[in-house]
């Protein structure tokens, strides 16, 4: 094989959020080593992180028991409403390590509610961070629907046309992409359309440097769950500008689709850790030799 050019992106890994909840778990863990220390859902896009908390006595829960003791984990994806006081119920101190910029766009949902928007949320709805969004919105009012294709907004056309006043948000690690094609089909259909961006800037920068490294690259890894959104949309949009595989770790990267490649350019999703990209990295170098 000859030597590869090798690219890391600068934004690949870890977002802010994903950071800032994995430190603040492992911190609480470390501070309070006699306390229950759980987590709800699992708390990034990574079981070998998962496992590592899982080693330090930071237990994953799937869902909330009838009675409990310690410290329940709100992981950075959010939770609806009920869920929080679900947990209070059962008897744990909650700590709500949903991301700054989730907390956003619950937010901006709430408000337009509030004020008699017809809401659509930008997203797919089985999601748990879209669950939580519509979850506050739906607290006041029950005009809220979530889609990414105009195909699953046509149902609510006539809705939408008699509500008049359409607002928009969008889960944070959406595609731009769909975004438009929504926001295109609504302003055909609706009287006011009021969006809020809200992809994060993370997401954002992400994808506009992994598609500026794709422009000069052969090949573009994507490191990171299948499980993970951002990750997920990264590899889509690539595929569009180069040749693409997306693999969660170096045990599955094909060295076959190493041969005769002259430039590699490698990006990861928000829940990546460092060490598994850097393991990629090393099986590529080892092959060049």
């Amino acid at each position: 094989m000859s030597n590869p050019n090798i690219k890391l992106a600068k934004f690949a890994g870890f977002c802010y959020g994903v950071k800032r909840a994995v430190e603040t778990a492992v911190k609480l863990k470390a501070e309070n080593p006699e306390k229950n220390i759980y987590i709800l859902g699992e708390l990034i896009h990574n079981m070998d992180v998962i496992r590592e908390l899982d080693d330090l006595g930071i237990n994953t829960i799937y869902e909330v028991p009838e009675q409990g003791s310690g410290v329940c984990i709100v992981r950075s994806h959010g939770e609806a409403p009920e869920v929080f006081e679900k947990i209070k119920n059962a008897g744990f101190e909650v700590v709500d390590l949903t991301c700054p910029d989730v907390k956003k766009v619950q937010q901006r949902a709430i408000e337009l509610a509030q004020n008699d928007y017809f809401v659509v949320i930008v997203g797919k709805p089985n999601h748990p961070e879209v669950i939580a969004i519509r979850a506050n919105a739906e607290q006041y009012s029950d005009k809220v629907v979530v889609a990414t294709t105009i195909e699953e907004l046509e149902p609510y056309q006539a809705e939408i046309k008699s509500h008049r006043k359409v607002g928009v948000v969008v889960q944070t690690t959406q595609m731009v992409s769909s975004l438009n094609l929504v926001v295109n089909y609504l302003n055909t259909i609706a009287k006011e359309v009021h969006i809020f961006n809200t992809i994060c800037q993370s997401t954002a920068m992400r994808q506009k440097e992994a598609k500026e490294l794709a422009k000069e690259s052969d090949l573009m890894i994507v490191v990171g769950s299948k499980k993970s959104a951002n990750t997920t949309h990264l590899a889509e949009i690539l595929k569009d500008c180069t040749k693409t595989i997306h693999i969660e770790n170096d045990e599955e990267l094909n060295k076959d689709l190493l041969i005769g490649v002259d430039s590699i350019g490698i990006t990861a999703g928000a829940s990546t850790p460092q060490k598994i990209i850097d393991k990629v990295i090393n099986v590529i170098k080892k092959e060049d030799n």
